[in-house]
């Protein structure tokens, strides 16, 4: 079957996954319809042991259900849910061993008063930190106290103390355990910040169209976002959660188009006439980088945030797609070209020059770099080539070494990745048999790697192409 490039990667139509229906895709896709045998994967088969976090110690922290403030019966609900969540949330921060909650003293405190310390710190729950506090519904309002402390330190042990208010719902009680959590992770992580309040946007195939959606980061709360009746995909939320970039099929091929967050609309942003796809946010919010066949061949572009004031920053023959900006500096981007027979990964400076090849060998698209600025995450099929048994996995790169890590095996066919705001975690999309119809997204825990019981299914099938939010 064909494989084309731009994240499938001129039509962003998935490698394996679709057909190419219009001419002018076609005569992109037929730049690979001739097999080339992969290269050998030279200095990057060194493979390094630790991710981001590594192997530190995870803080070991008793989490109790909350008490109820008042008999009222509104209040059992939205408990349950506040519950789960909160106990949900740090455990899969990645810097907890939360202590199961058949350990802990029976009863749970609701206010400091009520806290006997020690009955945390000794044996069985040999807690560090203690998270309680107490909820119920008044007046039609929820009402949340929570209390973090510090297990070990009996005179001075209060760490954090909040107070939240909402609606009586369920979805309230979620969202303000998803705070909480929140709080504590940013208190006892490291100085970065928690995720539980990040969304993750992405693409929803439902009959014969495609939309764009979005989610909170455990998979609750789907909800449609786009209703343009076609073939939309590849969402990019821009750095301060306002509005949406991704590409849509239309009379003219597939475009980038534009939806605001704050207004509930798509909001004009120019066609170039041309095949334009993959948009990237820089980290400041005024630019996005796309690829383009305005002037002949697909390259990287950069324009303003309005699409205005377009320069292009590759000239090579051979598609160039996906670009990525360094979150941290803003002054590099990642890419995806086939410049030197399958697409492989560089990196460049803004201005085009500096250009560095990272793989070579098999085929290598939907790069994603880390928060930090020190990783790309990709998916490589690394055997790619005739009768290789090749399979297409989720790959982190260490920029300034060159070496890698294999972060999926043996799920299937791996895609899209994307970080979390904490560069913990990545969220990507895979299906046993490249059929986007049988795909669904995954979460998986960087610091532990892959195969470990820390990934797992946050959609039903027909979900692909996740996008995770800035913060």
């Amino acid at each position: 079957m064909v494989r084309s490039l731009l994240r499938s990667r001129i039509s962003r139509l998935p490698r394996r996954r679709h057909f190419l229906s219009s001419p002018l895709l076609l005569s992109f896709a037929v730049l690979f319809a001739v097999a080339v045998p992969a290269r050998r994967a030279s200095a990057q088969d060194t493979v390094f042991t630790q991710a981001t976090s590594g192997n530190a110690a995870k803080i070991r922290i008793a989490v109790t259900d909350f008490k109820p403030s008042n008999l009222d019966q509104q209040t059992a609900q939205p408990k349950t849910t506040f519950d789960s969540t909160l106990y949900a949330d740090l455990a899969n921060a990645g810097i907890f061993d939360v202590v199961s909650k058949s350990l802990l003293p029976s009863g749970s405190p609701g206010s400091p008063a009520e806290v006997h310390l020690q009955a945390y710190s000794d044996p069985p729950p040999s807690a560090s930190f203690l998270a309680f506090g107490s909820i119920g519904v008044s007046a039609g309002k929820l009402l949340v106290n929570g209390f973090l402390y510090d297990a070990k330190n009996t005179q001075y042990p209060q760490v954090l103390a909040k107070q939240y208010s909402g609606d009586s719902s369920e979805e309230s009680a979620r969202q303000i355990a998803h705070q909480f959590a929140d709080e504590i992770i940013s208190h006892l992580g490291g100085g970065l910040p928690g995720i539980c309040e990040s969304k993750i946007y992405y693409t929803k195939q439902e009959g014969a169209t495609k939309e764009i959606w979005m989610m909170d980061y455990d998979g609750a709360n789907q909800h449609q976002v786009t209703h343009v009746g076609s073939t939309s995909m590849g969402p990019r939320v821009s750095p301060d959660n306002s509005r949406i970039a991704f590409e849509s099929l239309g009379k003219n091929g597939f475009q980038i188009r534009m939806y605001s967050l704050v207004l509930g609309r798509m909001v004009n942003f120019p066609s170039a006439g041309s095949l334009n796809s993959t948009p990237a946010w820089s980290p400041d919010g005024n630019q996005i980088a796309f690829s383009s066949s305005r002037s002949g061949d697909p390259e990287i572009w950069i324009a303003d945030s309005n699409g205005a004031l377009a320069r292009q920053i590759t000239h090579f023959r051979g598609p160039d797609s996906s670009p990525t900006f360094n979150p941290r500096s803003g002054a590099q981007i990642a890419w995806i070209s086939d410049r030197t027979g399958l697409p492989q990964l560089y990196i460049m400076n803004t201005d085009g020059t500096g250009i560095q090849q990272l793989t070579d060998g098999g085929y290598v698209s939907s790069p994603s770099w880390s928060p930090n600025g020190q990783w790309i995450a990709y998916a490589w099929d690394r055997k790619h080539g005739p009768g290789a048994p090749g399979g297409e996995d989720i790959y982190i790169m260490d920029i300034a070494t060159k070496e890698w890590k294999q972060m999926t095996s043996g799920s299937g066919q791996c895609d899209f990745p994307s970080w979390s705001p904490d560069g913990r975690h990545l969220v990507y999309s895979c299906s046993p048999n490249g059929n986007t119809a049988r795909s669904r997204i995954y979460t998986l825990l960087i610091s532990d790697g892959a195969n470990n019981g820390n990934t797992h299914p946050i959609t039903g099938t027909g979900a692909d192409m996740p996008n995770w939010s800035w913060k």
